[in-house]
């Protein structure tokens, strides 16, 4: 029997792992190799590891955890859990059953990107959603922004720390008049119309085609996408949810614990609010922690 099973290998269920293989405690990683950020070029922000390629801070991490003799990487999905506190089961892919006490989920998400040409092509380079990820490698210069809702006009508010140059792309959406009339304001224009094609021009460099209207050229384009779990386990588990602007995640406590005793989550999965490496490794650390401490006698 394992102490805890880690389901998602990515930055929080590798740092829950390191907790735990620290505490000496038995622990089963299972991983699918498909980090979400594996589209981008650089992870910024990261403290000791910033402006490094994301797959590479990964791959080191996992090297790192081999001098744990107590910590079992695995690559495989997992197909389906079942049982309760201190009798869990897990089945993999590969047709292997494992049982631990505890389990830690962090499978974390995939996004929903839309079908428009030259979208899923430029996703992580041209196209990105963070500005605490790449803002500053683009600083100062014409950002556009893809308008998904009123968390825009925050981004909007957000990305002056940036640049003064902004492009709203509505693409679709009634923005309301008190919005546009701030957005005027603050001399950000409003593009009507729908956009129908993304093409990159190198680099972050991008031209966003419209349905009517010219086509309009950024330096880079921040979207919002929805996204989704990228497994769900948590539905079969009967894990409580919580909405958030661009999709659910996990409900969790102040110890990472979910609605189901001896299950935690932790990154991109359970994070209603920004989600980072930076906090997807801290709140593995936390699962990590609580789940070790949770199985004292």
């Amino acid at each position: 029997m394992n102490d805890v099973i880690i389901i998602g290998g990515s930055f929080a269920g590798l740092a829950a792992a390191l907790q735990l293989g620290r505490a000496r405690r038995k622990v089963v990683v299972l991983d699918t190799g498909l980090p979400r950020n594996r589209f981008a070029g650089h992870s910024h922000g990261l403290l000791g590891h910033d402006h490094k390629p994301p797959l590479d801070i990964l791959t080191e991490a996992r090297q790192q955890l081999t001098r744990y003799p107590t910590i079992r990487l695995v690559s495989a999905r997992a197909d389906s859990v079942s049982g309760a506190i201190d009798d869990f089961s897990v089945l993999t892919a590969d047709g292997e059953s494992l049982g631990a006490r505890r389990l830690i989920l962090s499978y974390g998400v995939v996004d929903q990107l839309p079908d428009v040409p030259g979208f899923v092509e430029g996703w992580g380079t041209s196209i990105v959603p963070c500005p605490y990820c790449d803002g500053f490698e683009v600083a100062g210069q014409h950002w556009g922004v893809v308008w998904s809702g009123p968390q825009s006009h925050q981004s909007v508010r957000l990305f002056r720390d940036w640049t003064d140059t902004l492009t709203v792309f509505a693409d679709g959406h009634d923005i309301s008049p008190d919005i546009q009339a701030d957005l005027a304001r603050r001399n950000v224009p409003v593009i009507d119309g729908r956009i129908i094609e993304i093409a990159r021009q190198g680099g972050h460099a991008a031209t966003v085609k419209l349905d009517t209207g010219p086509n309009v050229a950024v330096d880079i384009l921040f979207a919002l996408p929805r996204n989704k779990p990228s497994a769900s386990l948590h539905e079969s588990l009967g894990l409580a949810t919580v909405d958030t602007p661009v999709g659910i995640a996990l409900k969790v406590d102040e110890r990472r614990e979910t609605s189901v005793s001896g299950i935690y989550a932790a990154g991109d999965l359970a994070n209603p609010g920004m989600p980072s490496v930076t906090t997807a490794t801290w709140q593995g650390a936390m699962a990590g922690i609580f789940a070790q401490q949770s199985m004292l006698v």
